[in-house]
């Protein structure tokens, strides 16, 4: 079946209505602020203004969330007056101040001094969700045009969601006609409702993605599936999914509040939106950490297996925020693991650069193991310390053994699984070497392990515990996330492993004792290279990895 907008528009209100949301027409919604005024501006049967919050809906809430600390009308104003006095003219910055207070929520001084500062929510995150939702449409908006959007959600009269739709029955319209109606002429037009944009939503009802206001059109993406579906969908059915799946009450403030990053600095107005694979993956594993955490589990946190494409530095943040953040864990320490000092490096940037949105001033790379010791010792919670497995080999003193401490490992199916003794036998005698998860375990035995690993092996599940969940090559192409390598040549395709790959080194080797010289061996691996081969695992190139 294909829409047109207003039909679209309509399955849309629809749907959000299914997940207990209000709808109201734009007109509805300007009539308190139109009668406000002296003489309503009417263009084209609509209440225009140039007002973005309800702030009536705002006021509401903070009045009846507030009510035991007796805020005031003129503290609920002051908080009005905040949100409206956010420039428009640096976009990025006013987001990224609306979205810190949005979702770690912020003091706000009293006007009587004497009383003590309240913590303001500006969304209820508790499980009694006594929040107001209203899907408002046609709302005209008076900027340097003006200018109707399709659809946008508002929470408390906040409008933290824009949809934007094209007719897929017109030949000459895209989804990417959506996209660019949102970031260049709504954005030229009425930046004013950028400010509080907390993601957008594209749809022709063919393909329905979303995405970050700042982000490049390929970083918009379907949410293909919801909780206990064991296969995506696409199509139609995604229009669902993404509904079901993101705008389901709790999952939605869940994702507006810890799967929405903005890092400290950013030249390139960075704004990351989760996808679908990287906040089931976070959520659990967290849930799975608390059920294995010592000392009363086995402190197997599980494992994640993600493979190209899963964005596994991206689920990484989110679960340290996640577990930062949690009351449970009380401030846990976070020690994250490669076993590369290339991968050490690029958390490292990632994670440093990221304080605020964990929630943890100090994020520190470790030089080494008795830089580690210095760091732990004396500390009873808090910190993320990024290192190498190989610092871990100087000796196997404790390190702590405090049991809020959580072991992320990344590429977890190498070095990092090897628990056994090695005797090796040279001028200076017998010497005796451990695997690095060895040392590890001794130094903190107490700690609870989680694993990313893109090959999982038996080893792995035997020391972060069984595989929690798993993104599959298959998904990350059909998520449009990786490609299909296409090669020179027509040859058939040929699938190698690792074993395969050695032995064609060997083939190669034994060449070359046989006489042929280094130009007919380079010769021949240039052709191999222009063949269509799919190697092992490796059938796609990585088109973007967050």
């Amino acid at each position: 079946m294909k829409f047109n907008e207003a039909q679209l528009e309509q399955v849309f209100i629809a749907l959000l209505e299914d997940e207990q949301m209000v709808h109201q027409v734009g007109n509805v919604v300007r009539q308190t602020a139109a009668n406000v005024l002296e003489e309503p501006i009417v263009t084209y049967g609509h209440i225009i203004s140039d007002k973005v919050l309800i702030d009536d809906d705002l006021r509401a809430y903070l009045s009846q969330q507030y009510q035991h600390e007796e805020i005031t009308e003129n503290e609920i104003e002051s908080i009005i007056r905040d949100l409206d006095r956010l420039p428009s003219s640096d976009l990025y910055e006013s987001n990224k101040a609306f979205m810190k207070m949005v979702s770690d929520g912020f003091l706000l001084k009293r006007e009587d001094r004497l009383k003590k500062d309240i913590y303001i929510q500006l969304i209820d995150y508790s499980s009694a969700d006594l929040n107001t939702y209203k899907i408002v449409n046609q709302l005209g908006i008076r900027g340097y045009e003006l200018r109707i959007p399709d659809l946008i959600l508002y929470i408390n009269g906040l409008p933290l969601v824009v949809f934007e739709f094209k007719s897929a029955i017109k030949e000459d319209t895209t989804i990417h006609n959506a996209y660019e109606q949102l970031t260049v002429r709504y954005k030229r037009d009425i930046p004013e409702l950028f400010k509080y944009n907390a993601f957008c939503v594209i749809s022709d009802g063919a393909n329905s993605k979303s995405g970050s206001f700042f982000a490049p059109y390929e970083f918009f993406y379907a949410w293909r599936k919801i909780e206990g579906m064991k296969t995506e969908v696409d199509g139609i059915d995604a229009m669902f999914t993404l509904i079901q799946g993101m705008f389901n009450r709790t999952r939605l403030r869940d994702i507006i509040r810890n799967f929405i990053y903005l890092p400290d600095s950013s030249k390139k107005n960075e704004k990351i939106v989760c996808r679908y694979p990287q906040y089931y993956a976070t959520v659990k594993l967290f849930e799975n950490i608390k059920l294995h955490q010592r000392p009363n589990g086995d402190g197997k946190g599980g494992t994640y297996f993600g493979t190209t494409g899963c964005g596994k530095s991206y689920t990484m943040l989110f679960l340290s925020r996640m577990l930062m953040k949690s009351t449970y864990f009380g401030s846990p320490t976070i020690i994250l693991i490669t076993d590369r000092t290339d991968l050490d490096d690029q958390l490292s940037g990632q994670f440093t650069n990221a304080k605020g949105f964990i929630g943890d001033e100090t994020v520190i790379s470790v030089e080494s193991r008795s830089n580690l010791r210095e760091l732990l010792q004396g500390r009873n919670s808090g910190g993320v310390f990024l290192t190498t497995i190989h610092k871990f080999t100087e000796d196997t003193k404790l390190l702590t053994d405090r049991n809020n401490v959580i072991c992320i490992s990344d590429e977890a199916h190498r070095s990092q699984t090897n628990l056994d003794q090695k005797i090796s036998i040279n001028e200076k005698g017998v010497t005796k070497t451990y695997g690095f998860a060895k040392y590890l375990h001794d130094s903190l035995p107490n700690a609870t392990y989680v694993g990313f690993t893109g090959t999982p092996i038996d080893a792995t599940i035997d020391v972060f515990g069984e595989i929690v969940d798993a993104y599959t090559m298959t998904e990350s192409v059909e998520d449009e996330i990786t490609v299909r390598i296409v090669y020179e040549g027509r040859a058939a395709k040929v699938l190698l492993n690792n074993h395969k790959l050695e032995e064609i080194e060997a083939y190669y080797a034994q060449c070359a004792e046989e006489g042929s010289n280094e130009n007919q061996i380079e010769e021949s691996k240039k052709t191999m290279a222009k063949m269509d081969v799919i190697l092992g695992g490796s059938t796609s190139h990585k088109k973007h990895s967050t």
